[in-house]
């Protein structure tokens, strides 16, 4: 009976505060007897060093992905992981804790072998600058792709940030208003628009459809969008910006083809005279051929962000990580 409990908790099958739930066996009990005496935990050979550092050379493979993670109060661990394994068994190449690169990078060059870093041909990662370098100094053969989604995340951000400058606008002026009818005793109502909306309303709910591109919005979204767009039609150029860099990632374009749309873009970014959209312009100019390098393979960080997301699933089973180097151990156990 311990040795098919044991297995279930070795493969995440169920967690052990689950076997209180379904077999009738005291959680608490059973994960004190699991580490103690079910499991190798005692004898793990990266139990020294676990919360430093934990490396695995032989789940390396020539797609890999970098990407941060925290563990428990805010703390940040750098994982990468291996693309082909999908999240499963032998998923995880590395982790180290902290981003500081210099002493990943010192890492990573002890405990992996030169042949060994050369199967590598392609990293996935954001616009983290220690990422990046990382990945420059230990696998220099490795093509580095930058993430779709973060570089349109920062389009978007660009939309937001105008938006919310027009709600503190909004904000400003209805309180100014409500102060000046409330002196000469009236009661303050303010403007309401076709769907129902105040300005003030209009602005907050706007926010989800400025993520969206239009075809995807709801018939309620399409009438907010319109008048959003009327009454603040920089909002309206800004959302346009942002959703034709996002036609230029869903094109299978070549590499050739894309540098000259986004140049276009960029053409058309300093035109706008929108100061929310320099630090895209910056972003582009620092990591331009990382960027151009997703029109080749079109990979993505997705594998990474999939991957924390079972970290911060499995922590939930935990309830919180109060034993770091015993998450570590179970998160080894099952994905490394």
């Amino acid at each position: 009976m311990l040795f098919f409990l044991k297995r279930l908790v070795d493969t995440n099958a169920i967690s052990c505060q689950s076997l209180e739930t379904y077999l009738g066996v005291k959680g608490r009990v059973f994960q004190r007897q699991y580490k103690d005496k079910l499991s190798d935990y005692h004898s793990w050979k990266q139990g020294n060093h676990a919360e430093q550092y934990i490396v695995y050379p032989k789940n390396l493979g020539p797609c890999l992905t970098i990407d941060e993670t925290a563990l428990s109060n805010g703390e940040l661990y750098t994982i990468i992981t291996n693309k082909a394994r999908k999240g499963q068994k032998g998923a995880i190449v590395g982790m180290f804790k902290g981003t500081q690169s210099a002493e990943i990078i010192k890492l990573i060059l002890k405990n992996y072998l030169a042949h060994q870093r050369k199967i590598v041909r392609e990293v996935t990662l954001d616009m983290a600058g220690s990422m990046n370098l990382i990945i420059k100094k230990c696998f220099p053969g490795a093509k580095r792709v930058t993430d779709r989604f973060h570089v349109q995340k920062l389009a978007y951000e660009a939309v937001q940030d105008i938006r919310i400058k027009h709600r503190w606008e909004t904000l400003d002026m209805e309180n100014k208003a409500y102060k000046q009818v409330k002196e000469q005793g009236v009661d303050y109502v303010p403007e309401i628009l076709s769907n129902g909306d105040t300005r003030r309303q209009l602005l907050a709910r706007s926010r989800y459809l400025l993520f969206k591109p239009e075809e995807r919005w709801t018939d309620s979204q399409w009438q907010r969008a319109q008048i959003l767009f009327e009454l603040y039609p920089d909002i309206e150029k800004a959302y346009k910006l942002s959703y034709q860099l996002y036609e230029i990632y869903n094109r299978h374009l070549t590499p050739d083809v894309a540098r000259t749309r986004l140049a276009h873009w960029f053409n058309e970014i300093e035109q706008s005279g929108f100061n929310a959209f320099a630090t895209i312009r910056r972003t582009f100019e620092t990591y331009h051929d990382t960027i151009i390098n997703y029109f080749n393979g079109r990979s993505t960080n997705a594998a990474a962000e999939s991957f924390n997301a079972k970290i911060n699933e499995f922590r939930r089973q935990f309830r919180g990580v109060s034993d770091v180097k015993f998450f570590l151990y179970r998160l080894c156990k099952i994905y490394a």
